[in-house]
C-alpha cells in the first residue's frame, strides 16, 4: 500500500515538473510538502516496527502532524508568492 502512495506521489510530481507554469514558489511550496511527507512516511515506518502499541501510536500521531505542518507550510508559502 505505502508503495502505491508513494509511487503515485512521485508520478504526480513528475507530472508537475513536466508542467511549464510553475513559479518558484510553487517549486518550493511542493518541496516543502514533500519533505514532509517522506518525514512523515518514514515515521510511519518507524511505528510499525515498534512493539510498544503506545509508543507506536504516538509515532503515528506526530508523523500525521509533520504531514500537516508540511502542508500548512506549502500553503503559506503559496499564500505569500500571492501577496
Amino acid at each position: 500500500m505505502r508503495m502505491m502512495v508513494r509511487g503515485a506521489m512521485i508520478a504526480s510530481l513528475m507530472a508537475l515538473g513536466a508542467c511549464g507554469g510553475e513559479t518558484p514558489a510553487d517549486n518550493a511550496a511542493d518541496n516543502a510538502e514533500a519533505v514532509s511527507e517522506n518525514v512523515a512516511d518514514n515515521m510511519e515506518e518507524a511505528a510499525d516496527n515498534m512493539t510498544n502499541e503506545a509508543a507506536a501510536d504516538a509515532t503515528e500521531n506526530a508523523a500525521d502532524a509533520v504531514r500537516a505542518e508540511g502542508e500548512n507550510k506549502a500553503d503559506a508559502i503559496e499564500a505569500n508568492a500571492a501577496e
